[in-house]
């Protein structure tokens, strides 16, 4: 069973922005049922109706947005990029924005998805707007100058319940009903077309006009989330291997002070015992494993120096510039051996 998540979890890993994409699309169906067994019952209260259907609108997308940023490993990532000290190595805003900017756009599909429901049912936008009816072109508007304001005011925020309205001899309900559904629904549709058409803008149109600056973002990017899954799983096997070593002794150690206690019978007082070496079978592999690092101190060095000075993006010896399409050394281009190297999937 362990075997089985164990694969579960690496094939997740694998293919996160698959999984992202999923959970994105998920979260985005889940909204739609939550607005559909959600029970909206407006207060019908003038002042109390536009508070009411705004809270509807607007509360609910913020929290999915935040759930959206929750679920997205990345922001843990964004969060070091952006507050760890630059050391050796500069931090550049692009690469930033384009984190930010990737996991937004799965983070607001399920936001999107709830505040389109809601237009286009339009219960929420009718308890928000049915006292800016123009009751004067839709009712008996000759009876209109005779009511004071706050009692118009309290006969048409009453038009969202159809139990307690009682003003179909002003203006009938059906009426107001239908004239602010349609408004809401266009208004739906409208922020449909709109957010749809501003995704295929920032998906598809943008990197043709930044193309070099979107592919350097977008492979920084990538470098900065591989680079901390290899340093988790570097941290992982050290770990494994500084305990499996620290048992290994503690136990030798403790059949050594056995031995002793055997030997020189009860009275004697054996010397404290040394550290045993590693076993043959495994030593090796266990101390590549350890890298050298083997005591506390040296480890929380590494990982503090790790987090305040990552090591400079630059790989063996430092080549020469270019320049233009020259080398700044001038003269021939030096010759270097190129190896090759082919990796098959078994």
């Amino acid at each position: 069973t362990m075997d089985k998540f164990r694969m579960i979890f690496q094939f997740l890993q694998s293919n996160q922005e698959s999984f992202m994409n999923g959970i994105c699309g998920i979260m985005a169906l889940a909204s739609a049922q939550m607005y559909s067994a959600f029970d909206f019952n407006c207060p019908c209260l003038p002042g109390y109706n536009a508070a009411y259907s705004m809270g509807i609108l607007l509360a609910p997308p913020l929290v999915l947005f935040l759930l959206g940023l929750v679920m997205n490993n990345n922001v843990s990532m964004l969060a070091e990029e952006w507050k760890r000290p630059p050391g050796h190595r500069a931090k550049d805003p692009a690469v930033l924005r384009y984190m930010f900017c990737s996991m937004a756009q799965r983070a607001l599909i399920a936001p999107v998805v709830w505040v389109a429901v809601t237009l286009l049912d339009g219960k929420c936008f009718l308890c928000a707007f049915c006292t800016a009816v123009p009751v004067t072109a839709l009712g008996n508007g000759s009876l209109v100058p005779g009511l004071p304001a706050p009692e118009l005011a309290r006969l048409l925020a009453r038009v969202p319940c159809p139990e307690i309205y009682d003003g179909d001899w002003l203006l009938a309900r059906e009426v107001a009903v239908r004239y602010l559904r349609c408004i809401s629904q266009a208004l739906g549709w409208s922020f449909v077309l709109l957010t749809t058409l501003l995704a295929f803008v920032v998906r598809s149109v943008r990197p043709c006009f930044t193309q070099a600056a979107f592919l350097k973002s977008k492979y920084w990017s990538h470098y900065i989330d591989i680079e901390r899954k290899l340093f988790d799983e570097t941290c992982t096997e050290h770990a494994k291997a500084f305990a499996k070593v620290c048992i290994q002794q503690f136990f030798e150690a403790m059949n050594h002070d056995l031995e002793l206690g055997h030997a020189h019978g009860a009275l004697a007082t054996a010397p404290a015992s040394k550290a045993a070496p590693m076993p043959p079978d495994g030593g090796e592999e266990e101390r590549e494993k350890l890298r050298g690092i083997t005591d506390q101190g040296t480890m929380n060095r590494l990982l503090m120096s790790w987090h305040k000075c990552k090591p400079p993006l630059r790989l063996g010896r430092e080549e020469p510039l270019l320049m233009g399409n020259g080398w700044a050394g001038g003269g021939p281009r030096p010759l270097r051996k190129e190896v090759a190297t082919y990796f098959s999937k078994v």
